[in-house]
């Protein structure tokens, strides 16, 4: 197994992504924008637990084309990489036909446009390897809408077709694309819903949130080599949400 690079992977459901590939036995470097106490944090946790692997910390900022040109520039010059997790995300809460344009833009950028050019710096050296793993996580409004996700929504749907069709362009070649849709996950993006989650729960056939930890897991059964044969996939994991009709009796 060789490196991993996730996006987004100091805090909540991206430090639960690293903590299992790590486990599933992965050196792995994670991107920043801000988090560097938590970064750090999370390294020495690493380091402590499995010495023999190495984790490292890429400050990047997604929203900045300039500097995910040049981390993409220097990825193109390094050694081939295993595998690529999107993580990082950028919510926006708000109704369409009151969006802000560039807001809308900003979103599309982190969640899909970094992704995009990330995936052409490294697919094809993965490909001439005939071994590599791309997840993006994607989120359950890609299908299924509610209000004030519009500019999420799209991108998320964006995101999955963009995987579908690099799925079937790659997969002679080695490499898996998927995506990991979760519903509502319990980490600090679900604070603004503290006053109705109670309600929200009550909704979710499972009755709870997921734990991070679950969404870590199912990556990095996708990173395993268990998962070689798995490509092009959009899998909830959800809680059963988007299997109910949502109205209840």
């Amino acid at each position: 197994m060789g490196r991993v690079l996730v996006t987004g992977g100091a805090k909540g459901m991206g430090a639960a992504i690293v903590r299992a590939l790590v486990a599933g036995g992965h050196d792995v470097t994670f991107t920043v924008r801000s988090s560097g106490e938590a970064a750090e944090a999370l390294v020495a946790e690493l380091k402590a637990s499995h010495p023999d692997r190495d984790v490292a910390i890429a400050t990047l900022d997604l929203a900045d084309k300039a500097a995910v040109e040049a981390f993409c520039a220097t990825l193109e010059k390094g050694e081939a990489l295993y595998g690529l997790v999107h993580n990082a995300g950028q919510p926006y809460d708000q109704l369409a036909a009151v969006m802000d344009q560039a807001k809308a833009e900003a979103v599309m950028q982190i969640n899909f446009f970094a992704f995009t050019r990330l995936v052409n710096a490294v697919v094809r050296p993965m490909m001439r390897a005939r071994m590599g793993r791309i997840v993006a996580i994607g989120s359950v409004t890609a299908e299924r809408s509610n209000q004030g996700n519009a500019a999420y929504g799209a991108s998320k749907a964006a995101l999955a077709a963009y995987c579908r069709t690099l799925a079937i362009e790659s997969a002679k070649r080695g490499v898996s694309v998927n995506v990991v849709a979760p519903g509502f996950v319990d980490t600090d993006m679900m604070a603004k819903y503290a006053d109705y989650r109670e309600s929200m729960e009550k909704q979710i056939p499972a009755g709870r949130f997921a734990r991070p930890e679950e969404i870590g897991g199912l990556v990095a059964y996708l990173l395993s080599p268990l998962a070689s044969y798995l490509t092009g996939a959009t899998i909830s994991i959800d809680g059963g949400l988007t299997a109910s009709m949502g109205l209840q009796r």
